[in-house]
């Protein structure tokens, strides 16, 4: 391919997706690194993601008195009928309360009344441990962190860009491609304001594009869910697991 001057972006790290795992991620790493220039891609309006739509709120151990990790871990194990990463599990439930302090100093909200979390219960736990602001967590920490992002001198998010492909050693002539060894360079990516293909060059290139929703049938996934981040992976032989865990929402099963 060949392309205009214009059309060639250099980064220090970009990140695919404006979910709360791509921005938490660029607000980590801007705060690490002041000087680095990063770059959020995401296909449609900065605010659309799946993280936009939760409701019910986020499960992590506050109340220690009543509440532990373990009782987290038990219930989370057995919710997931054994099959569960036992240690995957337990690095999320311990290091949960931790994150949720970060999501506060960012600014998101959560319900509270005497000085305290109100702690919500939901299926497949034991103990009260949900944190929400209202009915629409989701929402709310998606917007905490767009305002974060805002403050941040050396983040730049592209709206309404869209991945076609990551750029790994077959793309360029004098690297040698070896399949044992990819390494990524950063992604093309193609305007949907003017139809033009970028070259967003990256020393690191994370992807955070969320689910695939919209390849079955019936799903509560926005319509942006559509697995090309997947896709793309896979075209660059990157390594893919555990696609046959897929979450459905019981409505959208309703007849």
């Amino acid at each position: 391919m060949n392309f205009e001057s214009q059309n060639m972006i250099k980064a220090d790290v970009l990140v695919i997706g404006s979910g709360i795992s791509g921005l938490s991620y660029a607000i980590k790493i801007s705060e690490k690194m002041p000087d680095a220039k990063i770059i959020i891609v995401t296909k449609a309006d900065e605010d659309e993601s799946n993280t936009k739509y939760a409701q019910g709120g986020l499960s992590v151990v506050t109340d220690f008195n009543k509440d532990s990790f373990q009782k987290h871990i038990d219930d989370t194990m057995r919710a997931g009928d054994g099959e569960n990463n036992l240690e995957v599990v337990k690095m999320v439930i311990e290091e949960g309360p931790d994150r949720f302090k970060e999501l506060v100093d960012w600014g998101t909200n959560f319900d509270q009344k005497d000085g305290d979390f109100k702690l919500g219960r939901e299926g497949g736990h034991t103990e009260n441990r949900i944190v929400h602001h209202k009915d629409i967590t989701g929402a709310e920490i998606e917007r905490a962190l767009l305002a974060t992002i805002e403050k941040s001198e050396n983040i730049e998010m592209m709206a309404h860009h869209y991945v076609i492909d990551l750029i790994t050693q077959h793309h360029i002539p004098e690297k040698k491609f070896d399949l044992s060894k990819i390494d990524c360079y950063g992604a093309y990516v193609l305007s949907e304001k003017d139809k033009k293909i970028k070259k967003i060059t990256a020393k690191i290139t994370l992807v955070a594009t969320g689910g695939a929703g919209h390849v079955y049938k019936n799903t509560t996934n926005p319509v942006i869910a559509t697995g090309d981040g997947i896709a793309f992976v896979h075209r660059a032989r990157g390594k893919i697991s555990n696609m046959q865990y897929y979450q459905f929402h019981p409505t959208a099963l309703f007849s």
